[in-house]
């Protein structure tokens, strides 16, 4: 559902690396969905997406429109029956991932977030080093993903659900979740354009452990997007950028005799070909019959959209719709 660059790598991550079979596509332009089609020797094209999520052959709808249209798309496939990976950022604030969430299980069925990263191999890695205690107590955390955007670009457009945060800072928020889980407090500081649109944040989220994690993203300048983990026992350091299917280095600190080890990703499964690993993770939901993703459920999607909302509106962010002053801190502030 929507042909653009993202549906475009991931049919083919599907055909490459898959057994999936990708079938139609759907969108507001029959032209561009005719052409997005051919491009990929699919069997039909529907020019709209309410087509799409009524054919009887679909099983599983896949939302890649932009941002401002991830509800409708969600709530089309999910009341035709059909398991929905939406893409990231699962929707433009948290009220409306929770009106996602509540029809997917009142309708009994799948609903994921595209968050492609929770799925790769590095992630698994990650986790089962967490479990076991390996780097000891979590103590900082530190991730960015930042990058140049031209101004003319859907990132600059407030109708279209624009904004660093959504687009990019997603990525180390999620991350953070990932690690660490829902903070109890964070602040946000940075800069928006002048048509309101959170355009470089620096976020700071607290923890009950006691343990802080450093949020960074910008549109407007390129940076090495990484990601760290400190633990009393050891750090680990993803390789550049931390959200591609790479590796890691563990460093032992001084009081544990120091040293280094290093894990990489020998698949050669890469980018894009990566987004691969949350489709098949969600093929194997549908068909154990399960409403949720047991790595990354509808819930945390919930609390990652309310720490977007909240850090936005901590710089005075606000899309369209939204109205100032209205909203409850989620994080105890």
């Amino acid at each position: 559902m929507g042909p653009g660059g993202i549906a475009n790598d991931f049919v083919a991550a599907l055909q490459h690396q898959t057994g999936q079979r990708v079938v139609a596509v759907g969108s507001r332009s029959l032209e561009r969905a005719q052409a997005f089609c051919s491009s990929h020797q699919l069997e039909r094209a529907y020019g709209s997406y309410r087509e799409l999520a009524e054919d009887p052959e679909v099983d599983v709808v896949y939302v890649a429109t932009v941002n401002s249209h991830h509800l409708e798309g969600a709530l089309l496939a999910i009341n035709a029956g059909k398991a929905v990976l939406v893409e990231k950022p699962f929707t433009c604030t948290a009220a409306e991932a929770r009106e996602v969430a509540a029809a997917a299980r009142a309708r009994g069925v799948l609903c994921m977030h595209a968050m492609w990263t929770r799925y790769l191999p590095q992630t698994d890695v990650l986790r089962q080093i967490l479990d076991v205690g390996l780097l000891g107590d979590v103590q900082f955390l530190a991730a960015d993903h930042s990058q140049w955007l031209p101004r003319d670009g859907r990132l600059f457009q407030p109708e279209l659900g624009g904004g660093a945060l959504l687009d990019l800072g997603v990525y180390p928020v999620a991350f953070a979740y990932s690690v660490l889980g829902r903070p109890a407090r964070l602040h946000a500081h940075g800069t928006v354009t002048e048509n309101g649109l959170d355009s470089q944040v620096v976020l700071t989220l607290e923890y009950a452990s006691g343990a802080v994690a450093a949020v960074t993203t910008s549109m407007l300048v390129p940076m090495p997007t990484g990601a760290a983990i400190g633990g009393t026992e050891a750090m680990l350091r993803f390789d550049e950028p931390f959200y591609q299917p790479l590796g890691f280095t563990i460093s032992r600190t001084r009081m544990q005799g120091g040293g280094s080890v290093g894990w990489r990703d020998e698949t050669g499964i890469g980018v894009p070909d990566g987004l691969c690993y949350q489709a098949a993770a969600l093929a194997r939901y549908v068909a154990e019959g399960r409403t949720d993703s047991p790595l990354h459920g509808l819930d945390e999607s919930i609390a990652i959209m309310e720490t977007l909302d909240e850090a936005r509106h901590q710089l005075g962010a606000y899309l369209p719709g939204e109205v100032r002053g209205e909203e409850v801190s989620q994080h105890g502030r």
